[in-house]
């Protein structure tokens, strides 16, 4: 009985969640052939179809979904097995970190530029999400740890966090708008609404419904960095967390304290404590120690 090769598992969940052949080997930069023979293969070895093509798309068969998930589980114990098998004092990577738009533009770079001179030999894969998207990626061991924001939930004690921004709300508007109350200059000027389904856009509502602000809202969008284009341009004014990369080295926009007490969004780093790359992400949010004031 020949042994199964992992790397044909692999290439079936490929396949299924991508809904194609042409796509699963671009993306395994394979053969289209290549990855056909080994569906092949791999089906002679279990003894049963496991796609079926259906119009443009292929899905998996009755047989095929029934495995989806053990294959998952399988190529999830050769990667933990492959990094507790390392002989060095972390595990082998690679990481596999997810990070939300933000922290890709802000967080991450410098934090992945310390980690390639503390720890050369050891890869990371980036995912990028919503938060939402992000956790439940982690806590189903699809990842092993995210930058992202803290839910408005507790997070199970099966997850670490590690805080790393603390990002209070402001009123963002264009530079030359003269602001002698601000919680009253948002509910006069046109509003751009941070998306309610996020954590901060809720928080944004929260905050102007206790202080009695009902708002001209024109936009309702998520994405700071795209709201903060329409109010450089004059569309508005908006609440949002204080990341420090808005408007950067743009002189149209300024920023408002918000009364206080002022609600915060924690941007931060979860993994499981269980995970047997839990050290790669503990070593990886440890260097946000040499991040300096880009981290405070």
């Amino acid at each position: 009985m020949r042994v199964m090769d992992i790397r044909f598992i692999q290439s079936f969940l490929a396949v299924v969640e991508l809904g194609s052949i042409a796509e699963a080997a671009r993306q395994l930069d394979l053969a289209q052939t290549t990855v056909a023979q080994q569906i092949r293969a791999l089906e002679s070895d279990l003894g049963s179809q496991l796609l079926v093509r259906s119009g443009r798309m292929v899905k998996p068969t009755v047989a095929g979904t029934r495995i989806v998930d053990r294959a998952r589980d399988l190529l999830r114990d050769v990667r933990d097995l492959r990094s507790a098998a390392s002989d060095t004092g972390l595990p082998a990577g690679p990481l596999r970190l997810g990070a939300t738009p933000t922290a890709l533009m802000g967080l991450l770079p410098p934090l992945l530029r310390h980690w390639m001179e503390e720890h050369p030999s050891i890869s990371i894969f980036i995912e990028p999400g919503t938060s939402s998207v992000l956790l439940g990626r982690v806590m189903s061991g699809e990842l092993d740890a995210a930058i992202l924001v803290h839910p408005a939930f507790e997070l199970p004690k099966t997850c670490a966090w590690r805080l790393l921004r603390e990002e209070p709300l402001i009123l963002l508007t264009q530079s030359g708008m003269h602001v002698e109350d601000v919680p009253a200059t948002a509910g006069r000027e046109p509003f751009i609404r941070y998306d309610r389904n996020v954590v901060a856009g809720r928080m944004a509502d929260d905050y102007l419904r206790a202080h009695g602000v009902r708002t001209k809202v024109h936009f309702e969008l998520d994405g700071i960095e795209h709201i903060a284009s329409l109010v450089a341009e004059g569309f508005g004014v908006s609440v949002l967390p204080d990341w420090p990369f808005i408007g950067q080295q743009d002189p149209r926009l300024r920023r408002w304290r918000l009364p206080e007490p002022c609600p915060s969004r924690g941007v931060g780093m979860v993994w499981l404590r269980s995970s047997v790359r839990s050290q790669l992400a503990e070593a990886f949010v440890q260097i946000s120690n040499l991040g300096g004031s880009q981290l405070a």
